[in-house]
């Protein structure tokens, strides 16, 4: 299976700066993870948008994958609580 290239909307910097260092490195950790598994389990698509969304910890990642590109886009990167707004 080839491997996805992983691009980051601009306004994603601006979501990792209120995120404590330790759980920054899990969360990009996981999002490096989605280069070979773009849909891993427990991914879920979200209602209504061709974006997924992958949880760690009380964080959320909002990503959208190109199969035909091999491209993922994160989309955005929140807490839980602030993601879905």
């Amino acid at each position: 299976m080839a491997e996805y290239k992983i691009y980051f909307r601009d306004s994603v910097e601006k979501d990792f700066k209120p995120i404590p260092k330790k759980d920054l490195r899990t969360i990009l950790h996981r999002i490096e993870s989605l280069a070979t598994q773009p849909r891993p389990s427990g991914c879920e698509k979200l209602t209504g948008q061709e974006r997924y969304r992958v949880r760690q910890g009380q964080y959320r990642i909002v990503y959208s994958v190109q199969d035909k590109e091999f491209t993922i886009w994160i989309v955005k990167v929140g807490h839980r609580k602030d993601v879905y707004r």
